[in-house]
């Protein structure tokens, strides 16, 4: 049995020695590229996306695909970083499912900069102080982040890319059992996400509210009896040991983030295009915007309604925010848009970019 399993930790030692070669070779590639592209951007979102989705598409296992695209998304940022040091905001602080959305999209070759609002995260891309914004748009039972939706508006800034992350929520504490939890901390849309299994476990424990999971956390590391429920990166960050994992109802929850920055976004077949419009006040005003997207074949695939903040002739406005599949540059998508630009009293096209890679 030793010799078999010393023969095998041999071939796993040359294995090893075979991928540092190759990762050093792939990143010796990817640098002269960069020197070939001179002022181009680094990051480029659909090159990456492409790259994703053919390993995982050509993944024979036996490692699941997500964990294929978690390793090849190291590799990506790592040979990014020789480029260039990427900066990109989030709403913090450390610790949140924000910070964990930017290290899953970006990897952990990118400054992470926590901000302490939606809006400062805007207000920092748009002013250069960071290349990238990364924003919740949206949580699968928790419906859309309006704040994040009124500031697309306005901003200059562009969606280059999405994130899709599930939220694994999970009670943590410093030391001890179940039986030694008095209180939970927890922002107050986990708490809710999470109201069946507290019940079920911990029905006697008071359940505390604050402004974000990882505060939720700090406080847990600091307060004997005090849990928390947060992600995967709150434990690491503060210390603290996990008792339960994925302990929300919905086991399919899930948040999508918007990646938004100056570039431009080629088409890489497997796009969407997001978008927001006004209609006028009166009856089949909303149905004859949308009827370009039938005429022209073009799937929508999220439609939300949004009072507009520049309403000028009273109240029951609304500006309506729309998710459709291909990119503005594919033909019949360009063709409805078109159509939808000669009827909409406003219309922004707010970017076009690939569909997430899990």
């Amino acid at each position: 049995m030793s010799d078999d399993i010393a023969k095998l930790r041999g071939e796993i030692d040359t294995l090893d020695s075979e991928l540092l070669l190759l990762v050093n070779r792939r990143a010796s590639l990817a640098r002269r590229v960069g020197e070939l592209k001179q002022d181009a951007p680094v990051y480029r979102p659909e090159r990456e996306a492409e790259i994703l989705r053919r390993v995982t598409l050509g993944n024979p296992g036996p490692l699941p695909p997500e964990r294929v695209s978690g390793i090849f998304r190291e590799v990506i940022s790592a040979c990014r970083g020789m480029e260039q040091d990427l900066r990109a905001g989030y709403l913090g602080p450390q610790g949140t499912f924000s910070e964990q959305a930017v290290q899953k999209h970006f990897g952990r070759a990118v400054d992470a900069i926590p901000l302490p609002s939606i809006d400062e995260v805007f207000r920092r891309a748009e002013a250069g102080d960071t290349e990238f914004a990364v924003v919740p748009v949206e949580n699968s039972t928790e419906g859309a982040v309006g704040r994040t939706l009124d500031l697309l508006v306005a901003t200059p800034l562009k969606i280059c890319a999405e994130i899709e992350l599930r939220v694994q929520q999970n009670l943590m504490l410093k030391e001890g059992t179940l039986a030694d939890v008095k209180r939970v901390y927890s922002h107050a849309q986990s708490l809710a996400q999470c109201h069946g299994w507290l019940g079920q476990n911990l029905p006697n424990a008071e359940r505390v509210q604050v402004v974000s999971n990882a505060d939720a956390a700090r406080r847990a590391a600091e307060e004997p009896g005090s849990a928390a429920i947060a992600g995967q990166l709150a434990s690491e960050r503060f210390g603290l040991a996990i008792l339960a994992r994925s302990i929300e109802d919905d086991p399919n929850n899930t948040t999508r983030f918007l990646v938004l920055g100056k570039i431009d976004t080629a088409p890489t077949g497997h796009d969407r295009t997001s978008l927001v419009m006004s209609a006028e006040n009166k009856p089949g005003a909303v149905h004859a915007l949308l009827s370009p997207l039938a005429a022209n074949r073009v799937s929508m695939s999220r439609i939300e309604s949004r009072p507009s903040r520049a309403a000028k002739s009273g109240l029951w406005e609304y500006l309506f925010f729309i998710d459709v599949e291909g990119h503005r540059n594919d033909e019949r998508v360009a063709s409805a848009l078109g159509e939808l630009g000669r009827k909409a009293p406003f219309l922004k096209v707010l970017g076009s970019y690939p569909t997430a890679v899990q």
